[in-house]
């Protein structure tokens, strides 16, 4: 197993008698049926729907065993996005029993992955996105040391967790995709358990439900693997990737010649029935599985 600590991850904690029935009235997953131990991925979004930032949220134990309604909630986001998610949730409150703190200074996050754990840390969750995530624990970067030789894991760089996300398919908001631009269903929240369509009303619910009765989705973040017979060093972030004379998607993070990328699904469409390659700073490349990215999930529930 390894483990590594995320410096480019953060921590709010929402607190208080009203903490479960405030998130839920906002996120796009079921707070309600959320315990310690577990966690769900959710988002919190423009009226407009599109995401202001993404999250995993996990429910901490009370730090008050003799209150039953002290319920708090540790929400694992980007660092640099930390205070913004809480003075958003700030605009929120009104007269919500709800304590919000951005705890970033103090806590941090980290994966743990290619294996089973020894010992589940008090704070550790499985990643909700998908089951190749592995772990997450939500502690100070000191604890790693103990933690993982708790856990029984390898210590390891940040960049061998993103090479791993990026094999797995999971795109990352703030490097595969703006935030305040893009939809859940062009993020694959709808795929990775991220939006519960069958929970009630939450801040731009009546533009996720639109996008997913009507089916039709034309941009998706996917993988696209780099030709293994090219020289050339992988492109930036934000390459444009080319078919012909055409934009059809832009590059995001990248990691041992594969990539996720914002993916135009009828251009691609279009540029493979035409025979036109693939191409970004110059370099060819392929979408890995274009039919999974253009087919209809299932409906999901976060």
């Amino acid at each position: 197993m390894k483990a590594a600590f995320l410096p480019a991850r953060g921590v709010v904690q929402v607190s208080g008698a009203d903490a479960r029935k405030y998130l839920n009235g906002l996120f796009t997953s079921d707070v309600t049926r959320l315990h310690p131990g577990e966690a769900r991925f959710a988002a919190l979004l423009q009226p407009q729907g599109k995401i202001i930032v993404d999250f995993l949220v996990t429910q901490a134990p009370s730090e008050d065993a003799a209150s039953d309604t002290a319920e708090r909630f540790l929400l694992d986001c980007p660092r640099e996005m930390a205070q913004t998610l809480a003075d958003r949730l700030g605009l929120y409150k009104l007269r919500a029993k709800v304590m919000i703190e951005n705890l970033s200074d103090r806590l941090g996050v980290i994966a743990a992955w290619d294996g089973e754990m020894a010992a589940t840390p008090e704070l550790g969750f499985a990643d909700p996105r998908q089951a190749a995530l592995g772990w997450r624990i939500v502690a100070a970067e000191s604890e790693l040391p103990s933690i993982a030789g708790r856990i029984g894991a390898e210590i390891v760089t940040e960049a061998a967790y993103e090479a791993h996300r990026i094999d797995s398919s999971t795109p990352l908001g703030g490097r595969d995709y703006a935030y305040g631009d893009a939809f859940p269903h062009e993020t694959n929240m709808d795929r990775l358990h991220g939006v519960d369509f069958a929970k009630g009303c939450y801040v731009g619910q009546e533009v996720v439900s639109r996008m997913q009765h009507r089916g039709i989705t034309r941009t998706r973040a996917g993988q696209v693997l780099f030709d293994a017979s090219d020289p050339g060093p992988s492109p930036a972030p934000g390459t444009p990737i080319i078919a012909g004379d055409k934009t059809v998607g832009t590059l995001g993070s990248v990691a041992d010649r594969k990539g996720i990328a914002m993916l135009r699904l009828d251009r691609i469409a279009e540029a493979i029935q035409a025979g036109l390659p693939l191409t970004a700073g110059g370099l060819t490349i392929r979408v890995a599985d274009f039919d999974a990215l253009q087919g209809t999930p299932k409906k999901t529930v976060a």
